[in-house]
């Protein structure tokens, strides 16, 4: 089912209830418990809830036909709320009010209850992030223990770079969403999403580790960058992170990215994505003709952003991933036109498969797939 003009992940359609008690259940089951204070019939009530995970990130959408407060228990991760349509104002424990628009969100702390008040046919897109998990990766991205929890500035000025990132992000999950099979099927791209949206969450919210993340970090030696490229070229399937390879050569995040730029002039995710370019180009060369396409090809290998890989794809071997399909597939061809002589015992029982000569035939442009960048 595809989402109604404005809705996101609408083919992950929780619930749609004129019945507050299982409101009240179903947000406590994806999200916390909550509750709605100023609505006491049913017949004045209306809400629709649609959500996914995406590996450990929880997305949301909640529309509300009438003016709706929300009140939430102590919070146990960090939740950020974004709305879509109408205004809100939130408040999170004893904190300055956030006026909820289109171009301003609030990001809320684990441990303070959170009030809500909106109003008439207000939606909102929420995202939910494990305190552990985020504060995992700001620990890991340092190379450090934290001083002290990570707590953000509550209002998120959606206008602003890192916001817009976040919501490209958010559009991408959008879409992928309602296509089975598709990028949020395959785990390198889903993580890739997810990371997305943290990092841009870490390095453009304000938050109290924000000027040691800005900060310069001691490059990691020649041994953990040697260590590092041999884990990565052993393995370019895994779904590997920078936290996860500086945490396997024993250095913090950021020394090990100074290490590669002083080392390799490049990052350890763009090593990455180098060898994974490469394992897209043999796989597209050693491919049977109609048993892929570049699309399944570049998800598999974790490229969620399909124009970006067709133009990092051309940058890389000079010419499109649906060229090096086609070469392949008429080299395979080839192949079999051109079998060496076999003894006649085994050329009376041989004969070419039907309809070769139309299988020679060029197929249409595939990449058009990537229209739009």
């Amino acid at each position: 089912m595809r989402s109604q003009a404005g809705e996101m992940f609408g083919s992950h359609r929780v619930a749609s209830s004129r019945d507050v008690d299982h409101a009240r259940q179903l947000l406590s089951e994806v999200f916390l418990p909550v509750d709605f204070p100023s609505a006491r019939t049913s017949s004045t009530f209306e809400m629709q809830l649609n959500a996914l995970k995406v590996g450990k990130l929880t997305c949301g959408y909640m529309r509300f036909r009438d003016a709706v407060r929300i009140e939430t228990a102590e919070a146990e991760n960090y939740h950020i709320d974004i709305p879509t349509r109408g205004r809100a104002t939130m408040r999170a424990g004893l904190g300055a009010p956030v006026h909820g628009t289109q171009h301003t969100a609030g990001v809320f702390m684990p441990g303070r209850p959170v009030e809500i008040a909106s109003d008439e046919a207000f939606a909102q897109l929420s995202l939910m992030i494990p305190r552990d998990h985020l504060q995992l990766e700001v620990q890991n991205l340092l190379g450090h223990e934290l001083s002290g929890p990570l707590e953000f500035g509550g209002e998120i000025d959606l206008m602003a770079p890192g916001a817009h990132t976040m919501m490209q992000a958010l559009r991408m999950i959008d879409e992928a969403s309602h296509q089975a099979g598709g990028l949020l099927a395959h785990p390198l791209a889903a993580q890739r999403l997810e990371q997305v949206v943290m990092h841009s969450l870490l390095f453009a919210q304000p938050h109290n580790h924000s000027a040691a993340l800005a900060g310069p970090s001691r490059a990691a030696g020649v041994q953990p960058v040697s260590h590092a490229v041999e884990l990565l070229r052993s393995d370019p399937a895994h779904p590997w992170t920078v936290m996860q390879l500086a945490t396997q050569v024993s250095v913090s995040v950021r020394s090990l990215q100074e290490g590669f730029r002083r080392s390799l002039d490049t990052t350890p995710m763009a090593y990455l994505r180098h060898l994974r370019l490469e394992k897209v180009h043999e796989d597209l060369m050693t491919a049977a003709p109609g048993t892929v396409n570049v699309t399944e090809v570049a998800a598999r290998w974790g490229f969620a952003h399909l124009g970006r890989f067709a133009a990092a794809y051309r940058r890389e071997f000079s010419e499109r991933p649906s060229d090096t399909l086609r070469i392949g597939e008429r080299t395979h061809q080839g192949d079999q036109l051109n079998l060496p002589e076999r003894p006649a015992h085994i050329d009376s029982m041989w004969s070419p498969p039907a309809g070769l000569d139309e299988m020679l035939v060029d197929e249409a442009d595939s990449d058009r797939t990537f229209t739009g960048g």
